[in-house]
C-alpha cells in the first residue's frame, strides 16, 4: 500500500455550474497525483498536491524521444451521492501493457487503483450532476531523465489529474459525420497502435485538421499496408450493424484495445446479438450503404462513450445512415452504459468500483 503523503490546497478553485458550456479537458480540479521513478529505487514520493505547473529539465528526454503513455478513464456520482469508477483495473492493465511497448517501469495494480481512489475521493465536489457528465480522469507517464542520447529513460514522473466533463463532442447524442482517411496512416501492425501514447494521436493531427475544415468530426483510419481495411477513429474504436449482425474490426496490434469496445461487446451478445471481431473493407461497407444493408454505425470510447455515426464519407462518395438519426441498438447500448455507469440500472458484470 502507498503511503500518499497529502498536502490539501488553500487555492480552492470555483466549480463549473451544470449549465455552463464546458469544452471537453479544459478545466481541472484542485489536486493532482504525483509518483516519481528511478531505475535506482524504483517508485517512490507518492504525494497529492494543488494542481499546478511542473518543472522539469528542457533535455527531459519526452521532449525529445516521445517516450510517455497516458490513460482516460471516469467517477461517476450516483443519485445515492456514491462515486463510483467504470472498469478501472482494465485500464490500469492496459498501461501497464503500454508502459511495456515503450520501455516504461510498470506500476503496481493496487497502488494505482489506490492513487486514483485517493484523488478521486479528495475532489469528489467536482464530479458534475448531469446526465452524460462526470470526472475524466487522465493518468499519465513522461520520461525525465535530462538527456539527448537515444536510449530508453531512467527516471519517470507519473501524475494524475482530473477534469469535469460533458459531452466529448459539441453535437452531444446527435449523429456525427467521419472522414475516412484515404491519404495518411496513422499507425502499421508491429508499431505502437496499440499503445496508449502521445506519439499515435500527433500522427493524426494532421487528417483530423484536414476533416474538420470539410465538415466532419473525426477520421476513420485503414490499415497501414493495404490501405483498404477499416481501424478505428481517431478517438473511438467503431462498430456497425450490418444485416443485424454487430461488426466491429479485430485487434490487429495497430488499433487500441478499447475498454468501452469491450464492454460493448459484452452488451450485444447479451442483448442476444451475433457480434463478429473481423477484418472489415471499406469495399463491403460501400456495398453495404448502397443496398441498405448498413443499418447503424457507432464509434465508442471512455471519452465519448457511445457517439452514433450519422455520416461517412471515403473520396467523392458520402453515405447517410439511419437517415443520419440515432439507431435503436446504439441508444439502448448508451442508456445501459451510461445507466451502469452512473448507477441507475444494476451492474450485472461487476465493472463499477465504488471509491
Amino acid at each position: 500500500m502507498l503511503n500518499i503523503d497529502i498536502k490539501r490546497t488553500n487555492n480552492y478553485k470555483p466549480k463549473p455550474n451544470i449549465d455552463d458550456s464546458l469544452e471537453f479537458g479544459t478545466v481541472f480540479t484542485d489536486h493532482m497525483f504525483i509518483m516519481d521513478y528511478t531505475s535506482e529505487d524504483g517508485w517512490k514520493n507518492p504525494r497529492i498536491e494543488e494542481f499546478k505547473d511542473i518543472s522539469i529539465s528542457p533535455a527531459a528526454m519526452v521532449f525529445h524521444y516521445g517516450q510517455s503513455l497516458f490513460e482516460g478513464m471516469k467517477a461517476y456520482k450516483t443519485e445515492e451521492g456514491d462515486v463510483q469508477l467504470f472498469r478501472p483495473l482494465k485500464h490500469i492493465k492496459r498501461a501497464n501493457s503500454s508502459a511495456k511497448r515503450l520501455c516504461m517501469p510498470q506500476i503496481n495494480e493496487e497502488d494505482f487503483l489506490q492513487a486514483i481512489k485517493t484523488l478521486v475521493d479528495i475532489d469528489r465536489d467536482w464530479i458534475p450532476r448531469k446526465r452524460g457528465a462526470a470526472l475524466y480522469i487522465r493518468p499519465f507517464m513522461i520520461a525525465t531523465d535530462p538527456s539527448v542520447n537515444v536510449k530508453p529513460s531512467t527516471k519517470f514522473k507519473f501524475i494524475i489529474i482530473l477534469s469535469p466533463v460533458f459531452s466529448y463532442y459539441k453535437e452531444g447524442l446527435n449523429p456525427v459525420k467521419i472522414w475516412i482517411e484515404d491519404e495518411y496512416v496513422r499507425a502499421i501492425r508491429g508499431g505502437i497502435g496499440e499503445a496508449k501514447t502521445g506519439g499515435n494521436y500527433a500522427a493524426a493531427m494532421l487528417s483530423q485538421q484536414k476533416a474538420h475544415e470539410a465538415g466532419f468530426s473525426q477520421v476513420l483510419w485503414l490499415d497501414g499496408i493495404e490501405h483498404k481495411y477499416v481501424e478505428e477513429v481517431g478517438a473511438m474504436n467503431i462498430f456497425f450493424k450490418i444485416d443485424n449482425k454487430v461488426i466491429t474490426p479485430s485487434l490487429s496490434g495497430s488499433i487500441l484495445d478499447g475498454v468501452t469496445r469491450s464492454s460493448v461487446i459484452d452488451l450485444c451478445r447479451y442483448f442476444g446479438y451475433e457480434v463478429e471481431e473481423r477484418r472489415i473493407s471499406v469495399d463491403e461497407l460501400e456495398k453495404a450503404a448502397c443496398e441498405k444493408r448498413l443499418q447503424e454505425v457507432f464509434g465508442t470510447g471512455t471519452a465519448a462513450v457511445i457517439s452514433p455515426i450519422g455520416t461517412l464519407k471515403f473520396g467523392d462518395n458520402i453515405y447517410t445512415i439511419n437517415s443520419s438519426k440515432i439507431g435503436n441498438l446504439t441508444q439502448k447500448i448508451y442508456d445501459t452504459l451510461t445507466g451502469i455507469q452512473s448507477g441507475k440500472e444494476k451492474d450485472i458484470f461487476n465493472w463499477t468500483q465504488k471509491v
